[in-house]
């Protein structure tokens, strides 16, 4: 992450106590039976900086390793093994774009209470070839040497040229739009 230019302090996002999900949804009449997958976000790294005692100015980075979502529910072996085939080849296409990335563009905080914060964050995702504005909401609080955040966000795969799954010979078909949400520790950096 460039400088500010500001006297600033760095917060490594710990990926090791946080959570990154992805809800995908079925659609059809299908729905009401069919699986619509719960997906996590294994191998990503995010920091976020900003000025020492404040929420302003606040820059945020998150990468995330394509072939590293695997789904999360319970399902037999074959299941598992066509949904991240159908994922990572004919979705993601992890060979071709191995990596997804947040940069924040432009943030704005409101102060809820004392050391808790709403941040609405405008930024651009690069996901699949296509770089788009994907602004987040998010709750902040912040500790003495850390920063606890939460919060969910919408995706449609179609902004991003990202074709629809389809699984079971076409049985199963996914919706357009998915619903990430996260919670995420941060821990300052001297």
């Amino acid at each position: 992450m460039a400088s500010t230019g500001l006297a600033g302090v760095r917060y490594i996002i710990d990926t090791r106590v946080s959570q990154f999900t992805v809800q995908a949804f079925a659609s059809g009449l299908v729905a009401v039976v069919a699986h619509s997958p719960k997906i996590a976000i294994r191998d990503w790294s995010g920091d976020v900086h900003m000025t020492a005692n404040s929420l302003q100015p606040v820059g945020l980075r998150v990468l995330i390793k394509s072939a590293s979502l695997e789904v999360l529910d319970e399902l037999g072996d074959s299941d598992r093994r066509e949904i991240h085939r159908v994922m990572n080849q004919e979705v993601l296409e992890t060979a071709r774009y191995p990596e997804i990335l947040y940069e924040s563009s432009e943030i704005t905080t409101e102060r809820l209470r004392e050391d808790l914060y709403r941040l609405r964050i405008g930024g651009k995702l690069t996901l699949h070839g296509v770089s788009d504005d994907q602004p987040l909401v998010s709750q902040v609080s912040l500790g003495a040497d850390s920063a606890r955040a939460y919060g969910e966000f919408s995706v449609r795969q179609s902004d991003y040229n990202i074709r629809i799954a389809s699984i079971a010979g076409g049985s199963l078909k996914l919706q357009d739009d998915l619903k990430l949400s996260f919670y995420v520790v941060a821990r300052r950096q001297e």
